[in-house]
């Protein structure tokens, strides 16, 4: 008996791997990691950290200062009070030592908490009873972190400040 057989097919009579839908299937994966990996590395190195300290040793000398600043303030008894209209985009407030008034110039710094380009500085001229205005237009409504300091830059009173959950902002020296 005879029977007969189909041939098996050859290797040329194959389309090319190109033309195959399996190898195109598989390489998907790989091409998708590449094209992420290319759009990370391009967010990387056109965005700068701004979180980051360069210098590590220079800022842990830097804190030994502050904390310097900080126990004058104590000394002095200094406590800030703030407020911010929103209609006028001024902070006005007091600055007083002991319950007196402080009439000394000052800065406010608000300090954004996420983007550098957005703080601000503000110059306080206290009158004789200690009141300030500062002008602080559209100010944000996020979570500043706010620095109050002498001119000489001798003292600083620090806290956090939300100008949309409330309007009056103190902060008192802390007791030694």
């Amino acid at each position: 008996m005879h029977t007969t057989s189909h041939p098996l097919p050859r290797a040329s009579d194959e389309a090319p791997w190109y033309r195959q839908r399996w190898p195109w299937l598989l390489m998907i994966g790989p091409v998708w990691v590449l094209v992420g990996g290319c759009i990370m590395m391009w967010l990387a190195l056109s965005r700068p950290d701004a979180l980051v300290v360069g210098d590590y040793y220079k800022q842990g000398k830097a804190i030994n200062q502050e904390l310097g600043r900080d126990r004058v303030a104590t000394r002095l008894g200094l406590r800030f009070e703030a407020g911010y209209d929103e209609e006028a985009g001024r902070i006005t407030g007091r600055l007083d030592s002991f319950g007196k008034p402080l009439a000394a110039p000052f800065r406010i710094r608000l300090a954004h908490p996420t983007q550098p380009g957005k703080d601000r500085v503000l110059e306080a001229l206290p009158d004789a009873q200690g009141r300030f205005a500062a002008a602080a237009p559209a100010l944000e409504a996020t979570h500043w972190q706010v620095v109050v300091e002498g001119g000489a830059r001798d003292w600083r009173l620090e806290g956090s400040w939300n100008p949309a959950r409330t309007q009056e902002l103190s902060i008192v020296a802390d007791a030694p």
